[in-house]
């Protein structure tokens, strides 16, 4: 049995919750949909965690095996998530390799999942900040594709921008699609998941 930190990366307050750069922050709370868990705020964490167990009947379910889940979302903004993900990361005793980073990617299209270990941050800047915290690149990530924005649209004001209505539906499916993923991370490994979601 071990222990997970499943990150959502967002920006706390209801302003952002339903931009494109929050998609980090919905697949955690479907997560904890799932699991019938609510969040709380413990003390000095600057974070809101919801905490779970996952068997092989899926997120929420206790047994013996079940490994335990820290859902998470930061209450920093986005480029100093990092704090309360390395403040958890070592409350908890999560080595680096199981921490999972639930974020949004513009160079992927909507609708499309890539699961990785490690590698660069890619100019986001939660990312940035989860490796100088966690002292290391090597997390997990799970990268939600949001596609780049239109025409000479900043993507600094595309990601911050309100999700638009006639996608929202389509953000939904994906956000359990990327939840599944999570879970699939967990019970089945990197690479089994990988075959499985990376598209």
């Amino acid at each position: 049995m071990s222990t997970w930190l499943v990150v959502g990366l967002g920006n706390p307050g209801p302003t952002y919750s339903t931009t494109r750069h929050n998609v980090g922050f919905m697949v955690v709370d479907e997560l904890a949909r799932r699991a019938r868990v609510s969040w709380s705020a413990p003390r000095g964490m600057r974070a809101d965690v919801a905490e779970t167990r996952m068997g092989s009947a899926g997120i929420g379910t206790p047994g013996v095996e079940a490994d335990r889940i820290v859902l998470v979302k930061p209450r920093t903004f986005m480029n100093e998530s990092g704090q309360s993900v390395g403040k958890l990361a070592a409350f908890h005793k999560v080595p680096v390799g199981q921490v999972i980073a639930v974020h949004d990617e513009l160079d992927l299209d909507l609708g499309q999942l890539r699961l990785k270990l490690g590698g660069g941050d890619n100019g986001h800047n939660g990312l940035k900040s989860l490796r100088k915290h966690l002292g290391s690149g090597d997390f997990l990530r799970v990268r939600y594709g949001i596609g780049r924005p239109p025409g000479r649209q900043e993507p600094a004001d595309y990601v911050l921008a309100t999700i638009p209505s006639s996608l929202r539906s389509d953000f939904e499916l994906e956000t359990g699609r990327a939840a599944d993923a999570v879970e699939a991370l967990v019970s089945s490994g990197l690479e089994a998941a990988q075959n499985r979601y990376n598209s």
